[in-house]
């Protein structure tokens, strides 16, 4: 039996061994397991000292102020902080635009807020998952809130241009949130030239522990936010809550390393990408569902024409992929993202997403490009 081989990096990373070291340390009673906020002794300043480390490996990641940075859970909870936190703040603001496409704790942020009165442009993307600019323009209205547009989608790897978006919105007066879960640390990001006002991220993404993430919030001009948890007043009033020390050193320890070597993973993430698809394309009446020229270099959508979907996936028991989104993946229904591109539903229901990482070496894709030609070629029979 083959070992199984891991290609959903998108879904989630293994913890990088240097970050859980790292993360090790703040554990223990002989470690820097203080509380951040006890600042009457050593252990507590210890802690405090350790966390405003690590923001500032996260913020120099995007050229922000380490001031800007918000601990939160993780993306999902960025996503709503940042989206319901400024419309709690901005009633006399009741527009906010978004695309079809997005993350679900985007879009159902978006329909929540709709039963209260916001009102919500959902934008139709390209063929191949991208929202352009002039899109975005065209429907901003003097009572516009906020834009909320992924970096790059989670299920085709699509990249939008996020530096000509924001320049929309600057222009317009209006704010732009950015969902950065896929690319924060393997696109380059500057939170500032971009004109990105809001930013969030996940650790579970780069290598670092699930349950940990920030947003970005700019300072200058300040946003008007409310938060959506309350209690201590911890990070400047924004998230209450005790500091997970461990977990945010974690974060602060991928950062610094996919930051330190973003060039050469992205190097061997093209070569993987193109050595996979060099095997797997030779199958007949294969679709890219991915975009030709704008998509991250970890991420491949394909549809597998002549098979059954779910049959497929289950005969790739050995090859751990997504059918989409890690978040959606329970239901049987075709993939929204790939049904709001227009792809056919008989080819929705055969796409599968394939997502390389760190670990990944040459032979795993050897391997499992030939294990998905062999299957294919079973499946749809002689």
């Amino acid at each position: 039996m083959l070992d199984p081989i891991y290609l959903d990096y998108a879904a989630t990373t293994p913890v990088d061994p240097r970050v859980a070291q790292k993360m090790g340390r703040c554990l223990m009673v002989h470690g820097n397991f203080g509380n951040p906020a006890s600042l009457s002794h050593a252990y507590g300043w210890q802690a405090q000292e350790a966390v405003e480390a690590a923001r500032v490996q996260v913020a120099q990641v995007i050229q922000a102020d380490p001031r800007e940075i918000i601990w939160t859970s993780g993306a999902t909870e960025s996503d709503n902080l940042a989206i319901k936190g400024l419309a709690l703040s901005n009633p006399e603001r009741r527009h906010i635009i978004t695309s079809a496409i997005e993350h679900k704790a985007v879009l159902d942020t978006c329909a929540y807020l709709e039963t209260v009165g916001c009102e919500v442009t959902y934008l139709q993307p390209d063929a191949h998952g991208r929202v352009e600019a002039d899109q975005v323009s065209a429907e901003i209205r003097p009572d516009t809130l906020l834009v909320s547009l992924m970096h790059v989608n989670n299920e085709l790897g699509s990249i939008n241009d996020i530096r000509a978006i924001g320049q929309v919105c600057k222009t317009a007066g209006v704010s732009f949130h950015v969902d950065a879960a896929q690319s924060y640390g393997k696109l380059e990001i500057d939170v500032n030239s971009m004109n990105i006002d809001l930013l969030s991220v996940s650790a579970h993404k780069i290598y670092g522990p699930k349950g940990m993430g920030f947003l970005y919030v700019r300072r200058e001009p300040p946003l008007k936010m409310t938060p959506l948890i309350h209690g201590g007043g911890h990070e400047m009033g924004l998230r209450s809550g005790t500091l997970a020390t461990h977990q945010i050193v974690g974060l602060g320890e991928a950062a610094e390393i996919i930051h330190q070597h973003m060039h050469e993973e992205q190097v061997h993430l093209s070569s993987l990408r193109a050595q996979f698809l060099r095997h797997v394309l030779q199958l007949p009446d294969i679709s890219v569902n991915s975009h030709p020229d704008f998509n991250l270099t970890s991420i491949v959508n394909l549809g597998f024409g002549g098979v059954d979907g779910e049959t497929l996936l289950l005969a790739l028991d050995q090859i751990a992929v997504s059918s989409g989104s890690a978040c959606t993946s329970a239901s049987l229904e075709p993939s929204y993202v790939l049904q709001a591109i227009g792809v056919p539903p008989a080819v929705a229901h055969a796409s599968l997403r394939f997502s390389f990482g760190r670990f990944t070496t040459s032979e795993d894709i050897e391997i499992a490009a030939g294990r998905i030609c062999e299957v294919v070629s079973r499946l749809r029979g002689p």
